[in-house]
């Protein structure tokens, strides 16, 4: 009986490590080969065809559902998902499945080699019961690389001119981060004052995250900080962070402002998205607002922070230097939505001060250019 061959394909080098030991003790199973990306997959395939892949999803210039798709498409071999991103009932998960995934085997974030040394049997059953797959090429998939649609804010609120708002109203600071964006807003929140305006945050996290991410800054710093739920008030001292995997929406009833917790789509592929936060801030909120855009990949915040100038709001992006990403903050700033460009550690203090020039302007005092 000839051995079971499989190509185990992860960027982590301690994953095909362990995946390798742990399949070559199976007597019945033979690793041909680790690669560390897509592109080396393909290169090891061309010369010899595995009976089964064991795939991960994040990775680097090419991603696992991509492969898997251009796999069932051109030559397909049976696939088994080994992923952190394929939680139970995810978008990835179905998707993995969707695009002809055998099996899927969720991998922890934390203790990974851990998780797959105590899962080899169920590893090595897998592999197994997946070389007897039947697997089809998916006709309906198409051999190209193809985008997930980009969806812009207008599929969650329409652009529509901002309502009238009184510059008696409270004001507030939006901020929006991504990629290196918990350690920024920590440091963000840590200099703000017990009577700092009430601040709204979007970090793009996993749902069950944010509220983790919440409770611990509300014990680090000085203002209260929690996971936002729907209808909550926003208040001096206090910061409200987005749920993860919903948008968080600003409103305002009379001077008052509350925020609204809903789903929707993906808006520039996040849930929640900075850009749903920002337009919703321009129009009920206005020239009372501070929007703020610090590190973080990708454009979503940008035209939101655009919008919020053109409503008469001042903006602040974070610097290059100081940024873990300068992707959404450039994007913002080669628009032409920024007023300020800091470093990270000056942004709490010059965001107060700019908060205090509103109340300035407001009582008719002037400011020396």
């Amino acid at each position: 009986m000839n051995k079971t061959k499989v190509l185990i394909v992860d960027d982590s080098a301690i994953v095909r490590q362990t995946l390798t030991t742990i399949l070559e003790n199976d007597p019945d199973i033979e690793v041909m080969g680790a690669a560390s990306d897509p592109f080396y997959a393909a290169k090891i395939i061309a010369n010899e065809v595995p009976d089964v892949i064991t795939l991960d999803i994040e990775m680097p210039r090419m991603n696992g559902l991509t492969f898997l798709k251009k796999i069932m498409a051109q030559r397909p071999i049976p696939v088994i998902v080994i992923s952190s991103l394929t939680q139970e009932g995810t978008e990835t998960a179905m998707k993995a499945l969707e695009y002809g995934a055998v099996d899927i085997i969720t991998k922890p974030q934390m203790n990974t080699k851990k998780f797959i040394e105590e899962s080899k049997i169920k590893i090595c059953d897998a592999v197994k019961a997946a070389s007897l797959a039947k697997i089809r090429r998916k006709q309906s998939i198409s051999s190209e690389i193809t985008v997930t649609p980009k969806y812009s804010v207008d599929v969650i609120i329409p652009n529509v001119k901002p309502a009238f708002v009184p510059k008696s109203a409270d004001k507030i600071i939006v901020l929006g981060a991504s990629t290196g964006g918990t350690d920024a807003i920590q440091t963000f929140l840590q200099a703000m004052p017990v009577d700092c305006p009430g601040i709204l945050i979007v970090q793009h996290m996993p749902e069950n995250f944010t509220r983790s991410f919440a409770n611990r800054l509300n014990e680090i710093c000085k203002i209260v900080v929690k996971e936002a739920e729907n209808g909550d008030s926003v208040m001096r001292g206090k910061a409200l962070i987005a749920p993860g995997n919903q948008h968080m929406l600003l409103n305002h009833s009379g001077n008052k402002y509350l925020v609204e917790i809903k789903t929707g789509p993906l808006v520039n592929r996040h849930r929640p998205s900075v850009d749903v936060l920002f337009r919703t801030a321009a129009q009920h909120s206005g020239c009372n607002a501070l929007g703020i855009i610090m590190t973080g990949m990708g454009d979503d915040g940008a035209k939101g922070l655009l919008e919020l100038k053109q409503a008469g709001a001042k903006t602040i992006a974070q610097d290059e230097k100081s940024c873990v990403v300068f992707g959404m903050p450039n994007e913002a700033i080669k628009l032409g939505a920024v007023d300020f460009i800091l470093p990270l550690d000056e942004i709490a203090p010059n965001a107060i001060k700019i908060i205090e020039s509103y109340h300035k302007f407001e009582s008719g005092e002037t400011q020396k250019k």
